[in-house]
């Protein structure tokens, strides 16, 4: 089952005719095909966690752009006119497929010769509302979905191969390092010219998400609970990598309302695993946890899904903010 806000189907259907906005710190993408700006690698990213693996592999030798702007929830970015030639133009396009639909359709008709699915470089898994590890079994489990059983069937756009998969892989550092040495190899092939600084940079990255997936299995090794509460049920892979459970409120849709068998549900499971959070995210409403979380008597947080940075978010990159999720985790879960 898909686990994600999807684009509606209607808005996919119009977008597949329309261009693509692209934002970049250094500007537009060059539209040169054949080195980018300055001779550098001209490299389309579709969101931030792409963005910053071209950008941390890529280093000097390459300039990236990015089709959703800071503060964008991923899987509603809207596609605009006149920009679709830009991306063709790419040297090298970096996305991961099953995020957004519309980007995928509009990838797929740029027809750029280097163009790479991060969902090719690393094991998809399917996860439910409720997912992470059962004692005794290190199964996923799947509770409270019923209520978005409909939803979970409108949008299910998942990647080809791979029904229901869960895209959200870069919030399992493990996961996301060996997209990184994809990523970097991949790169090698579009450049070989700058192969070893490629090589290199990978080889930084993987020790730096190494130490980070050190950290969190530390650091949530001793808990009081191993269940959280969350609206936007992208964490199966980080539930899953460090025994934790996962709990949705409402399944695909965080500012969706849970219904109310769905929030005594959640009420139960609460009591029952010592549950003192309910998590919310950055680049959506906290109107449902607040609401949940009054009615449980719980508090809440953010556990950021690292789809974007904004002035909002609890550091400037991918690692300082995975850092905040670990600190938001440990206080909530009692880490001893």
């Amino acid at each position: 089952m898909n686990v994600r806000r999807l684009i509606p189907t209607t808005a996919v259907a119009g977008a597949v005719t329309l261009g693509l906005v692209t934002l970049s710190a250094c500007g537009e993408p060059s539209g040169s095909g054949s080195g980018g700006t300055d001779g550098k690698l001209s490299v389309v990213a579709s969101f931030y966690p792409m963005q910053y693996l071209a950008e941390q592999i890529g280093g000097d030798h390459v300039s990236v752009s990015t089709l959703t702007k800071p503060g964008v929830e991923p899987h509603d970015l809207e596609l605009k006119p006149r920009q679709i030639g830009e991306l063709g133009d790419a040297d090298y396009i970096l996305y991961l497929k099953g995020i957004q639909p519309a980007v995928d359709d509009a990838i797929a008709q740029a027809g750029v010769k280097n163009t790479v699915d991060a969902a090719t470089l690393t094991a998809m898994e399917e996860h439910g509302t409720s997912t992470g590890h059962e004692e005794g079994g290190h199964e996923a489990h799947d509770h409270g979905h019923e209520e978005g059983a409909a939803e979970h069937e409108q949008h299910d756009h998942a990647h080809e191969g791979e029904a229901g998969a869960d895209p959200h892989i870069w919030l399992d550092p493990v996961k996301y390092a060996e997209v990184a040495k994809g990523v970097g190899a991949s790169l090698e092939k579009a450049d070989p010219d700058n192969a070893a600084a490629y090589r290199k940079n990978t080889d930084a990255l993987v020790k730096k998400l190494t130490a980070l997936d050190t950290r969190f299995e530390t650091g949530l090794k001793n808990t009081t609970t191993r269940t959280f509460i969350t609206t936007h049920s992208a964490f199966g892979y980080l539930a899953e990598r460090y025994h934790l459970d996962q709990e949705g409120i409402s399944g695909v849709d965080p500012e969706s309302e849970p219904s109310p068998a769905r929030v005594k549900q959640l009420q139960a499971t609460a009591k029952k695993d010592k549950v003192s959070t309910v998590f919310f995210e950055t680049l959506a409403s906290d109107r449902t946890a607040k609401t949940l979380a009054k009615d449980t008597g719980l508090r809440t947080d953010v556990l950021d899904p690292l789809e974007g940075i904004t002035d909002k978010s609890r550091g400037a990159d991918y690692i300082e903010v995975m850092e905040a999720n670990l600190t938001a985790l440990k206080k909530a879960l009692g880490a001893k």
